[in-house]
């Protein structure tokens, strides 16, 4: 039996509705392979490693841990894995990661900072899906005629690469002319928001902070000692570091002997050309966090943080039945 067999049918009988979101520096083979057999979708980013020969190197590693659960007679609940590409323009790396792409054959690929356009044909000739990572209503219609099978809806209280629309709208607005999957993203870091991303239209929802405060996670201590001091008023969102806006945890800014209200007018260029082989990063030591990260009280393991998301959207499903008739 294929890895990629009943794709669909495994995105719908997820144990949650969960995709924990590719976070840079942040998500690797670890803790993907650690979503992926709680119940949920893992993911990584490309960038995360200097090179695509890296990458295939970290693609086989979750190969192997992941391939014995999809094939007959394995774990029926282990979640589909994705793999996140960065699409922009100035991206060298794409075409060879590409090539890694063909060879490991993700289940899902996730396009972010740019067009998918150039993913599709890849994915689709394997039966993977496409989703592209979008944070407005504009590039929301123009990812939808590429013909990806979902998009990831990036709104206001996003981690990271964050957005700016309202949730409810975004979502709503989408669904107007958008009949495929949709994962929403946004501060969404209990079961009782997981259960309200679905109850607004969305299929998926897409967890990036929570999932930094995991043994399995890249984080640095500091980082993830940091996400448990922080709630939402001390996120500052500024394009200073990437070219695109992102939201910050101010006191690493400050401990970087950075000026909060000098970071917040200054714009960088986005660029990847040094995506391959780079050795410091303008945003090093900058740890980024989406408006839920008031909800961590404690780093824990994956399966654990699951667990818990799990008994939460239970209880919210029940403690709400009776607004469902």
């Amino acid at each position: 039996m294929s890895v990629l067999h009943d794709l669909r049918g495994r995105l719908a009988r997820l144990r949650l509705p969960v995709f924990a979101a590719p976070m840079f520096l942040v998500s690797g083979p670890d803790l993907l392979v650690a979503c992926c057999k709680a119940g949920v979708v893992g993911s990584l980013p490309a960038p995360n490693v200097r090179t695509s020969d890296e990458l295939d190197v970290w693609l086989q590693q979750v190969t192997a841990a992941l391939d014995p659960d999809y094939v007959e007679g394995g774990n029926p609940a282990t979640a589909p894995w994705a793999l996140n590409l960065v699409t922009h323009s100035t991206n060298p790396r794409l075409p060879s990661d590409l090539e890694v792409v063909a060879r490991h054959k993700p289940p899902i690929v996730i396009t972010a900072l740019g067009s998918p356009a150039p993913v599709i044909d890849v994915v689709h000739s394997y039966g993977g899906l496409v989703f592209a990572d979008v944070n407005s209503i504009a590039y929301a219609r123009k990812a939808a005629a590429t013909g990806v099978d979902g998009l990831v809806l990036v709104a206001a209280g996003a981690g990271g690469h964050t957005g700016h629309l309202c949730n409810y709208v975004f979502v709503e607005e989408v669904r107007a002319f958008f009949p495929g999957m949709i994962a929403l993203a946004g501060g969404i870091s209990t079961g009782r928001s997981i259960l309200a991303a679905q109850v607004m239209g969305a299929d998926f929802a897409y967890i990036g902070t929570k999932f930094i405060a995991t043994d399995e996670s890249l984080a640095e201590d500091g980082y993830r000692r940091m996400l448990i001091q922080c709630a939402a008023d001390d996120l500052v969102v500024t394009k200073a570091f990437t070219g695109a806006n992102a939201s910050m945890m101010k006191p690493s800014i400050v401990a970087q002997g950075l000026d909060i209200a000098d970071i917040v007018s200054r714009q960088a260029k986005m660029n990847f050309t040094g995506l391959e082989g780079a050795e410091v990063k303008p945003w090093k030591g900058i740890w980024s966090a989406g408006q839920g990260v008031g909800s961590i009280d404690a780093v824990v393991p994956t399966a654990v943080l699951v667990d818990r998301l799990a008994d939460e959207y239970a209880a919210a499903r029940r403690a709400n039945a009776g607004l469902f008739g």
